[in-house]
C-alpha cells in the first residue's frame, strides 16, 4: 500500500484520517495474505479519499504564492517611492 505524503495527511479531517488509517490497515492485511487484487481496490479508495486534502494543500500553496507576490509588490512600490523622493 502506498501512503500519502505527510503534508497531505496533515490536511485530512479527523473523519478522513480515521477512514484512511482503517483502509491502510485493511490493505496491508490483504497484501500480507497476497490478495493483491483486493488490495488494489483498497488503494483506489485511498487515492479517492485523499483528493480533497490534496486540493487543500494546493490552495495553501496558492495562498502562499499570492502573499509572496503581494509582499514583493509592496517592496517594489517602496523602492519606487524612495526613488521618486530623491528626484
Amino acid at each position: 500500500m502506498r501512503h500519502c505524503s505527510v503534508q497531505v495527511r496533515g490536511l485530512l479531517t479527523r473523519d478522513e484520517l480515521d477512514r484512511y488509517n482503517a483502509l491502510m490497515e485493511v490493505g496491508t492485511y490483504l497484501e500480507s495474505q497476497e490478495r493483491y487484487d483486493l488490495a488494489y481496490t483498497i488503494q483506489q479508495e485511498v487515492d479517492i479519499l485523499i483528493l480533497p486534502a490534496i486540493e487543500r494543500l494546493k490552495d495553501k500553496g496558492r495562498a502562499r504564492d499570492r502573499a509572496t507576490a503581494e509582499y514583493l509588490e509592496t517592496l517594489r512600490k517602496q523602492e519606487q517611492d524612495e526613488d521618486d523622493g530623491e528626484e
